[in-house]
């Protein structure tokens, strides 16, 4: 029998250079496909209508110029080139920029995420802790500026991290990310704070001898970040923004995103907590002193508000990747130093996910929910010819970039906690009098409510109002005549009257 030779059977491999990537692009092509979900805050109306006013002016606001009952009280926009970046991608691509941009950072957050956790952890627990990151995630997966600042968030933790465990001096070539994050996010304030216990293990794992140098060292380094997050149009302000939400009181707890996690009904959150916990307790995982406090402080902040849980799930692997390789055994593969990058991957998968995005911008109409978006109802204020407004909470955004002013919207520093806690009570007719008190002394004469808002049904009684328009989403009551007194109308008949 003659010699034959047989062809050899290639095997596509997928190397663990590749993952984050992968990862990557996985995330970013879920999230076109579900782009419509980033759209879903009210906020980003307002955050694209501010983006064109500092284009349009050349600068960056100081005091409120939107609202009707704030206007020219001192306001600062600590997320300044983040609404920059919304209201171009929006010039030149309409909702399609706006979705493409949010799903970019979110996917690069995740990939950098998952590449750190590829150079502590084998691929399968680098890529579980990855995922459950994600999910965690994902409920404040929107269309706003914190989402802009996800890569900068996970690449700065990251490099902190990795300073700890490699014994690394502080990075300081890392600063100018200070920098770019104070100008996108005010949630930089995370970022310097997250020194604190970064130095405190530093000083625990130094020798006795060192501890000084170690304390001047990343005291220095505290420093010069502080000094690095106040290269902003506002300066040392932008820092003072974090406080005054913090300090909203209780404003917060009537705000979905600040209200502390709801274990009613199982999520995802509980989920990966409950599957975190008991993977712990059968292998019996530990961590160092410091890194408990770290976590448990994470933990905390996404117990106490929701919106806190991306930094959990984003964070949190980062901090455990170390301690976590010496007990579940560290993969061959993994290497201290990030994974050579891959160029010709990235490149295939740029193509595809470009000529992707390109295919569902044809297939989706991408636009903000009918919710938060009253069209119909604010053409009908504007055909009423009336100006003074209340408004629910979520038109704000719209209305501001409808370009009318309202009474509320989602910059609730600017309010502060005692307004928007009045104005709560006054539309859900928890005090009637303060309701018919706004009514009168802030002579409102046209009203734009969500349809379950209760003061809806005593401006349908009251003497003087009318109800003009009226959808799924929105009410609304315009005053055709003023009244002295609140006086009711009369009910109809009833059945058989």
């Amino acid at each position: 029998m003659s010699d034959q030779t047989l062809p050899q059977t290639h095997r596509i491999t997928i190397t663990p250079a590749a993952l984050p990537w992968l990862m990557a692009a996985a995330v970013y092509a879920m999230l076109m496909l579900l782009g419509q979900k980033l759209l879903n805050d009210p906020d980003t109306y307002w955050q694209i209508a501010l983006g064109d006013w500092i284009v349009t002016h050349r600068a960056v606001p100081h005091v409120d110029t939107f609202s009707s009952t704030m206007a020219g009280a001192p306001w600062i926009s600590s997320q300044w080139l983040a609404q920059v970046l919304f209201s171009q991608a929006y010039a030149v691509a309409g909702w399609t920029g706006v979705v493409v941009l949010t799903a970019s950072c979110i996917a690069t957050a995740q990939g950098l995420m998952t590449r750190f956790l590829l150079t502590r952890l084998a691929p399968t627990p680098a890529l579980v802790l990855s995922l459950a990151g994600f999910v965690l995630a994902s409920p404040h997966m929107v269309a706003r500026a914190h989402a802009l600042a996800l890569p900068i968030m996970v690449t700065w933790i990251a490099l902190l991290i990795r300073s700890l465990d490699d014994n690394r001096k502080a990075p300081f070539a890392a600063l100018p990310l200070v920098t770019l994050w104070a100008n996108l996010h005010g949630g930089f304030t995370f970022g310097i704070f997250f020194i604190a216990p970064v130095a405190l293990e530093a000083l625990w794992r130094a020798a006795p001898s060192d501890r000084k140098r170690v304390f001047l060292h990343w005291a220095g380094f505290g420093l010069c970040a502080l000094a690095a997050a106040c290269i902003t149009p506002y300066g040392y302000e932008s820092i003072l923004v974090t406080s005054r939400i913090l300090g909203l009181g209780e404003a917060l707890a009537l705000i979905g995103e600040w209200r502390p996690q709801d274990f009613a009904t199982l999520n995802g959150f509980e989920l990966c907590l409950l599957a975190g916990i008991g993977f712990a307790l059968l292998r019996g995982l530990t961590l160092p002193p410091i890194r408990i406090l770290m976590l448990l402080g994470l933990l905390h902040m996404a117990l106490s508000h929701g919106r806190n849980a991306e930094m959990l799930g984003l964070l949190a692997p980062l901090i455990i990747a170390a301690p976590l390789a010496l007990q579940l055994g560290r993969d061959s593969a993994a290497s201290p130093h990030a994974p050579a990058t891959p160029w010709p991957v990235i490149a295939v998968l740029f193509v595809a996910l470009t000529g992707a995005s390109a295919a569902l911008a044809q297939a989706i109409d991408y636009r903000p929910n009918a919710r938060i978006t009253p069209a119909s109802a604010v053409a009908a204020i504007k055909t009423s010819g009336k100006s003074h407004l209340l408004n629910s909470y979520d038109f704000g955004g719209y209305l501001i970039s409808a370009g009318l002013r309202p009474f509320i919207d989602g910059r609730t520093e600017l309010y502060g906690g005692k307004f928007f806690a009045w104005h709560d009570r006054a539309v859900t007719l928890q005090d009637i009098d303060s309701f018919l008190k706004l009514l009168n002394d802030r002579d409102i004469d046209v009203t734009l409510l969500t349809p379950d808002t209760p003061a809806i049904g005593l401006l349908d009684r009251l003497k003087g109002w009318q109800r003009v328009y009226t959808d799924d989403g929105a009410v609304v009551h315009v005053r055709v005549e003023k009244t002295k007194d609140a006086e009711l109308k009369p009910l109809p008949p009833g059945p058989g009257q």
